[in-house]
């Protein structure tokens, strides 16, 4: 597992990033073996994840992945993907980070 850095929630000094995964095709059987690795990778964030979950498809199953938390810099936001079983198992077909502004609700 990777450490970071944190900071108190909503800190100037670290950024949001949201970090969206779109999952390989028929890859459910792959995300279930995984995801007891997977959650307390982010879990270990602590207060600076401010959101995660699967995206879904019409019929609910899972197709991805969204999370939004703060790190250092973009840079640790990568290294953070980057570590995460899921990614490292080959689940994802595309990842990106995304610099992100929380407007709402207001902290």
């Amino acid at each position: 597992m990777v450490a970071f850095l944190q900071a108190p929630r909503g800190s100037a000094t670290m950024p949001y990033f949201a970090i969206h995964c779109i999952d390989k095709p028929d890859s459910g059987d792959l995300r279930a073996a995984t995801r007891a690795a997977h959650l307390p990778h982010l879990a270990a964030l602590g207060d600076a994840l401010l959101v995660a979950g699967p995206l879904l498809k019409d019929d609910g199953r899972a197709m991805g992945t969204l999370m939004i938390a703060e790190f250092e810099d973009r840079d640790a936001a990568i290294a953070f993907a980057a570590a995460d079983p899921y990614h490292l198992a080959g689940l994802f077909a595309s990842r990106s980070i995304t610099a992100w502004h929380k407007v709402f609700p207001a902290a």
